[in-house]
């Protein structure tokens, strides 16, 4: 039977899909690179079983909902929110699952731009004869896995530009001095960033001025790939950053190729990234190739003014997380968010759009997404 052209979406397609929305959720911060997928199998008006993807190489949502089921999925309807896969990687394809299960309709809730999949896995399911509906809660299920569509698509690492500041727009106080800007709730929500994302970035500004760790401290929380874009080598070796990179992988990134000053570091558990130099940098679009090939597919950037600034004019930043505190610092010299030689006029800002505002404790999470990911005119 061909059922292209069936696609009506009932209250209950989206009931349905909004549990199986829940269900992805729990995989957040162990699936990378894969996508956050749940499902839910519901035969006669009952959920029979329910599934996600819980950590990369483990089964996917599909397969694990069928193992779940309380009873036989013939003749059941499955919500998923990524089309089926329909190749072999580390598990096997989900569609030869659904179709031996006896799965009579599949819903889904977005298709799956890899190009391995890209509408194959529900032109299978079709042509064996399975009703298929699709885009049941398509924004949801898209802004659920913005990650993996950007990272699939580009094979670079979808990145998240950081601050917290104040209401004047100030990250420390004119003695340098920025513990804490913000509460308690919005630090908070800092470490369920850093578990989120696959590596967390920072400058070499930021490791000299406050010797950070960088680790996710949120509990039963995942320890991001720390990356440090270092032009020079300038790391202090007593660093915590260096002499816990044995405990936390840690990446350095730079442009200094000399093998004894990289031994020093190599012998902490640090691994040299070699990168070109540009006007006196690290080549930002270079670094994120790299680290692409390598399966880094998300970076959460916690740099200084002077990094943000080069990661905004490389044209790398996907989104900006700014934690606004109600706090007044002034200071002509106070450090601000993003530095460098700034742009030229009002007109070629960098614009960024779809904003959204969270309120944790006394502060404000705005987040919105780079608009075009290039530095253009609004």
């Amino acid at each position: 039977m061909n059922n292209t052209a069936i696609n009506k979406i009932t209250k209950y397609d989206i009931k349905y899909m909004k549990t199986a929305l829940k269900l992805a959720e729990r995989g957040r911060g162990f699936t990378a690179p894969n996508p956050m997928v749940g499902a839910v199998i519901v035969k006669d008006g009952r959920i029979i079983g329910q599934g996600w993807h819980e950590k990369y190489g483990q089964p996917h949502a599909e397969r694990s909902a069928l193992a779940s089921c309380s009873e036989s999925p013939k003749g059941a309807v499955m919500y998923v929110t990524l089309e089926p896969c329909c190749h072999h990687g580390k598990q096997p394809p989900c569609v030869d699952a659904v179709l031996k299960a006896g799965i009579r309709r599949v819903v889904t809730g977005s298709g799956d731009p890899n190009p391995l999949v890209a509408g194959k896995g529900i032109q299978i399911l079709r042509n064996n004869g399975v009703e298929v509906t699709e885009n049941v809660l398509q924004k949801d299920c898209e802004k659920l896995n913005e990650v993996f569509f950007h990272y699939i698509q580009t094979r670079r690492p979808f990145v998240v530009m950081k601050y917290a500041m104040t209401m004047d727009g100030k990250i420390a106080s004119r003695t340098g001095a920025s513990k804490w800007i913000t509460g308690k709730e919005a630090r908070n929500h800092v470490q369920t960033q850093r578990h989120r994302y696959t590596a967390i970035m920072a400058g070499i500004g930021t490791v000299l001025t406050d010797d950070p760790l960088l680790t996710c401290r949120m509990p039963k929380g995942k320890q991001p790939v720390r990356i440090i874009c270092d032009t020079h080598l300038r790391t202090p070796p007593a660093s915590q950053i260096v002499t816990t990179a044995r405990q936390i992988p840690t990446i350095i990134a730079s442009c200094h190729t000399d093998p004894e000053r990289c031994r020093i570091y190599e012998r902490s558990g640090c691994r040299i990234l070699s990168v070109d130099e540009e006007n006196g940098h690290i080549n930002l679009p270079q670094l994120m190739e790299k680290l692409g090939a390598e399966q880094i597919d998300s970076i959460l950037l916690e740099g200084g003014g002077v990094l943000n600034w080069a990661a905004l004019e490389a044209g790398i930043v996907q989104k900006v997380q700014a934690y606004i505190a109600p706090k007044l610092f002034g200071g002509q010299n106070a450090k601000t968010p993003v530095e460098g030689i700034g742009v030229f006029s009002p007109s070629d800002a960098f614009c960024l759009k779809n904003s959204t505002i969270i309120r944790l404790g006394e502060d404000f999470l705005i987040e919105s997404e780079v608009e075009n990911h290039v530095h253009r005119n609004c």
